[in-house]
């Protein structure tokens, strides 16, 4: 690895972890650097899965005080994580990816427009914020989308934090700190089985996934700590512009 090199990747790691941190989607700048350095596809994937995950960490430790009263959510929901994490690593490791790569654009596409329209839908729906967090109905509809959610994101993560942030609000929860909190917790039990599973299965290009973890761990404190200072608003503007941007970006590599 060359000075520059080195230079990129941490610089790239910074940023992703900062967008992972406030919506997900960190892995579309850690990505194409790691293909572009020349690792196979399935390497640079699974490298950049390690190499996020300490950003979802920081993350996760910057919303730490938006988080109290959620612990039955975090443990419910991790667990299906958890399993769900594992069944999309495992089909990375096992399946081609061509036909989901060209679905991939479209999921995302549709959790932006969705997390757009949580508020309208939301009303329509009558569901208030957080009080169907006690009914069966609730808890049956985030499990079964949840383990959905983290099969895509063991598989290839880019803008499951959009997915995850788009169900929480069609579900009641209008807290976007809040939100955005659990989400990283899901994101790091996703990722963490996901990198158990690729480093058993030698996918992992370990000098760079370790030099491109401080930068996330670094970015994704920052991206929390600048979420809570900006307000809610700028920030759902914001997760709306990098869902569209993950969007186009991926439409444009498809050609």
């Amino acid at each position: 690895m060359t000075p520059l090199n080195v230079a990129l990747m941490f610089v790239a790691a910074f940023f992703a972890g900062v967008v992972n941190s406030i919506a997900g989607g960190g892995m579309l700048l850690a990505f194409p650097l790691l293909i572009w350095l020349g690792l196979d596809p399935k390497v640079a994937n699974a490298t950049g899965t390690v190499a996020l995950l300490p950003g979802l960490v920081g993350g996760l430790f910057g919303y730490r005080r938006e988080m109290n009263d959620s612990s039955l959510i975090l443990m419910r929901l991790g667990v299906i994580s958890i399993i769900g994490g594992g069944v999309g690593a495992w089909l990375l490791i096992v399946t081609p990816s061509p036909v989901f790569a060209r679905l991939v654009p479209w999921l995302i596409l549709f959790a932006t427009i969705l997390f757009m329209l949580q508020a309208p839908v939301t009303r329509w729906l009558h569901l208030p914020a957080a009080a169907g967090e006690s009914t069966r109905a609730w808890w049956i509809g985030a499990m079964v989308f949840q383990f959905f959610s983290a099969s895509y994101g063991g598989y290839f993560g880019a803008g499951n934090g959009i997915l995850m942030l788009a169900a929480m609000g069609l579900l009641g929860l209008h807290d976007i700190h809040r939100a955005n909190g659990i989400k990283n917790f899901l994101g790091i039990c996703i990722n963490s089985v996901a990198v158990v599973a690729f480093a058993i299965s030698h996918l992992v290009s370990w000098p760079r996934a370790l030099l491109m973890a401080v930068g996330a761990l670094a970015g994704g404190y920052v991206g929390a700590r600048t979420a809570r200072r900006v307000g809610r608003t700028f920030i759902r503007r914001a997760i709306v512009v990098i869902g569209f941007a993950i969007t186009i970006v991926m439409l444009w590599r498809m050609r």
